[in-house]
């Protein structure tokens, strides 16, 4: 279970204080499902609220034990049915960024056959920033975007 200061703890019930639900647990209780769920939202939000239906309220805090143990989740807040989890996220590194911006990337183009009997051709090319493949499989580059003559008469660009 992870731990944390009382201040630390303080300025998460603030900030969960916004949050809805992510997460209901229903009359089945703490299944493997809903651990799982539970793991994922963790994992992309960090900091979860979660709803526990049910009126016991020893079985409610039962839970949000075994659900800080298990999945190493800081315990933030319990107040009636809701249960409000912390754990930091785990940096994945996003491959998205890495492709983006101007610079050279390899793109493969498959054409058809003319014939449409034949296997198509298949191309590697490398593009640059401001190339792209059209439908038909012709390099473009991308072309200047238009200016009003009236704003750069003003000046203004």
């Amino acid at each position: 279970m992870l731990k944390l200061t009382p201040a630390e703890r303080s300025a998460l019930r603030s900030e969960a204080h916004a949050l809805d639900p992510v997460v209901i647990i229903g009359d089945a209780g703490l299944t493997p499902a809903v651990l799982k769920e539970i793991d994922s939202s963790l994992n992309a939000h960090g900091l979860i609220k979660v709803r526990v239906f049910g009126d016991d309220r020893d079985a409610r805090i039962e839970i949000y034990e075994k659900i800080c143990e298990e999945l190493g989740a800081a315990p933030i807040q319990h107040i009636g049915k809701l249960l409000v989890l912390y754990r930091p996220k785990k940096d994945a590194p996003k491959e998205r960024s890495e492709k983006r911006g101007k610079g050279l990337r390899e793109v493969t183009i498959v054409k058809p056959s003319p014939s449409g009997t034949k296997r198509p051709t298949v191309t590697k090319v490398v593009l640059k920033g401001n190339e792209r493949v059209t439908a038909g499989g012709n390099i473009k580059r991308a072309k200047k975007r238009q200016t009003s003559s009236k704003k750069s008469a003003l000046g203004r660009t």
